[in-house]
């Protein structure tokens, strides 16, 4: 009988975890941090001048996500009351973004550790997950559909449309390498 694995907790006093780029052209430092019986993750990636905010539940669900480039307010803020109804900072609902769980991001690879660690898949399972996916450089935000399946205890197939790549997670259910995008570094 298989057995779902559950990615080891992280501490509460948090983590950081840093990436770089294939190239090495570019580092991301992101930090966790327990905060109000939630996940407060705070990421910076140097080559497109981003930061990022994530506020998730104590199970990794998605509830804020704050994005910033060059302003001290948000470039953008968006919200989920945790069914899958996403609104606006200013209370406008989204409606195209509704039924989606998770947030996209190219530049970083921490956005695929939402759905791997709160889908509790089988070793073989694989599921499709809907995601808002944002755009850092025009702030374009849209439904897309990302396709996990698990191949091992810390092992993954990643896919959207026809591309599709394999990488590792680490105890936490964190990505370390995934070939030719990023290098997991601390």
């Amino acid at each position: 009988m298989k057995s779902v694995t559950i990615y080891t907790a992280l501490p509460a006093s948090g983590r950081t975890v840093r990436w770089a780029a294939w190239d090495g052209d570019d580092t991301e430092v992101t930090d966790l941090r327990w905060e109000n019986e939630g996940w407060t993750v705070s990421g910076q990636v140097s080559r497109e001048r981003v930061q990022y905010v994530v506020r998730l539940s104590a199970s990794w669900q998605v509830r804020q996500f704050l994005l910033f480039r060059d302003l001290d307010d948000p470039d953008l803020w968006l919200a989920t009351d945790g069914t899958a109804r996403w609104g606006e900072m200013n209370g406008a609902h989204r409606v195209e973004l509704d039924g989606c769980y998770d947030i996209d991001l190219a530049c970083t690879p921490f956005t695929h550790s939402l759905p791997i660690r709160r889908l509790p898949l089988l070793v073989g399972d694989t599921t499709d997950v809907r995601v808002v996916t944002v755009d850092v450089e025009t702030l374009a935000v849209q439904v897309a559909s990302h396709r996990y399946k698990r191949l091992d205890t810390h092992r993954w197939r990643f896919g959207r449309g026809d591309d599709s790549t394999e990488f590792d997670v680490d105890q936490h259910g964190l990505l370390l390498d995934v070939p030719g995008r990023f290098r997991r570094v601390s």
